[in-house]
């Protein structure tokens, strides 16, 4: 891969580009080979204070706007992007290590998102009820929070942007954006088209930080209404916690550990192509992936030999290079936590079926690769079994039956999505209407849709992004009690 010379990418506030009060920088690495490529600011209490700051200004007249108009201001962010598809997918490519084809993906997400909340700005809703008394009218109006902090993960830099900056902005609110510091340039990128777009200054801000300061800095001020966050279950409760004296607003897209449950009745060459697909998509880098699978004893061995099959079949190199299926992980620390999750597990009886650690070959002696891995023989009680791996491993466990299986997946205390292969709709009834997670995937591989809602239950979350019920999580309620006097005849 070609490395570009290390460029600096500065933070955007009140429409202007800035650099850390004290002029601090960080470094950003390329996941696949580990070199330095870009520094963007470590901003400071004061950065964050001006952020906060002109935010709240922006957001009193943002409110003002009549929501069309709040809407066709995300069209023109959209106009603006598009000639920008092929830069922000080497972008993404060179930042977050995902392949060229999945960051066409993600771009082409990012702007669904933003236009599925552009289209909403005339079906945003409020309520009249009957009142118990005559000339008497009972209304639920809906308002913005105001500052709405969207702190984003980094396995989307991009969409992750688009899925929060659409529907604060269409529903009144200012939006300040904390990018994941391992994936911080593609924000900055994202706010020159915000400049370009003629965004009202201050409705969008960026700040960075590679440590947790700037975010706790946002978090606990009394000018943040409303957190959005992306990321993983300690993030969200270190979030609650923080966020507590304010009696912030919280949407919160946490972590999982989705079952890839395959009963005995399940067509089983669908069944392993769909866990292959949604194990390793994004080098196993999304909250929803297929992170354990719990197939059936009578088919397991089958099943089996057929994941291997697929998975081994999987090309592993350069991101940007066409034909490949996997690239690096994101971060070192993430494949270091969980090689050390497969070794105490197999000194516990799991089996090395596939992978196992680096792949082999000079291209990658330096970066963030894993090999697609299988592990087998796994129980339970197995850290890979517990964990959230976050990485191309997958474990399989032998389950005895469709109850079995539904007792591993409820037996946690997250609960964001999980899949069931099966063809008897009893089964799958049951399954919807006792499965304790936000996202139940019937007979299909790893999907989201921008009408759909993504949530988490239990410790994955409250409230959730996506379609009118996303939309619906950056507004609050307002009751309005209107008496008024008829007019005589």
């Amino acid at each position: 891969m070609n490395q570009p010379s290390i460029q600096h990418y500065p933070c955007y506030i009140n429409g202007e580009w800035v650099n850390a009060a004290n002029g601090a920088t960080f470094e950003v690495s390329n996941p696949a080979n580990a070199e330095v490529w870009a520094t963007v600011p470590d901003c400071t209490e004061q950065d964050v204070k001006q952020a906060l700051e002109t935010s709240r200004t922006a957001q009193l007249a943002w409110q003002q706007y009549p929501a069309i108009e709040r809407g066709r201001y995300i069209l023109k962010l959209v106009e603006v992007l598009k000639p920008k598809r092929d830069h922000f997918a080497k972008l993404l490519v060179l930042e977050q290590g995902k392949t060229l084809a999945q960051a066409y993906g993600e771009f082409d997400d990012t702007l669904n998102y933003l236009t599925y909340s552009a289209e909403a700005a005339r079906r945003l809703e409020g309520n009249i009820f009957p009142s118990d008394n005559a000339n008497e009218q009972l209304w639920i109006h809906k308002v913005p929070y105001g500052v709405t902090l969207g702190l984003c993960a980094f396995n989307y830099p991009l969409a992750l942007i688009g899925r929060k900056v659409g529907p604060a902005l269409v529903t009144g609110n200012s939006i300040i954006l904390k990018a994941h510091e391992a994936t911080p340039v593609t924000a900055s990128e994202f706010c020159k088209a915000v400049e370009e777009a003629g965004i009202p200054a201050g409705v969008i801000n960026l700040v960075s930080g590679a440590g947790i300061d700037v975010s706790a800095q946002l978090v606990t001020s009394p000018l943040t209404r409303l957190v959005s966050l992306t990321g993983s279950t300690q993030a969200g409760q270190a979030i609650y916690r923080s966020s507590a004296d304010n009696v912030a607003g919280l949407v919160l897209e946490l972590g999982g550990k989705a079952s890839f449950i395959v009963l005995a009745d399940a067509d089983v060459e669908k069944a392993a192509e769909a866990a292959v697909i949604s194990r390793y998509a994004n080098c196993g880098q999304v909250c929803i992936c297929n992170e354990l699978v719990l197939v059936a004893d009578e088919i397991a061995d089958e099943f089996t030999a057929k994941v291997i099959e697929k998975a081994s079949k999987l090309i592993v190199g350069d991101p940007m290079k066409d034909g490949i299926d996997m690239g690096p992980s994101v971060t070192a620390q993430g494949l270091e936590r969980v090689h050390r999750l497969l070794e105490e597990s197999v000194a516990m009886g799991a089996k090395v079926a596939l992978g196992g650690g680096r792949p082999e070959g000079d291209q990658f002696a330096q970066g963030n690769w894993y090999a697609p891995t299988v592990l087998t023989d796994v129980t339970r009680d197995m850290p890979v079994a517990k964990e959230e791996l976050f990485a191309p491993i997958m474990p399989i466990i032998r389950v005895k039956d469709y109850f079995e299986a539904l007792d591993i997946t409820n037996d946690r205390e997250d609960g964001l999505s999980s899949y069931l292969y099966t063809q008897d709709i009893g089964k799958v009834m049951h399954a919807i209407g006792n499965m304790e997670v936000g996202t139940i995937f019937v007979n299909r591989q790893i999907v989201g849709y921008v009408q759909g809602y993504h949530s988490g239950h239990k410790r994955s979350g409250t409230g959730g992004e996506d379609g009118i019920y996303g939309i619906e999580n950056y507004l609050q309620k307002r009751a309005v009690y209107l008496a008024f006097d008829a007019p005589s005849a």
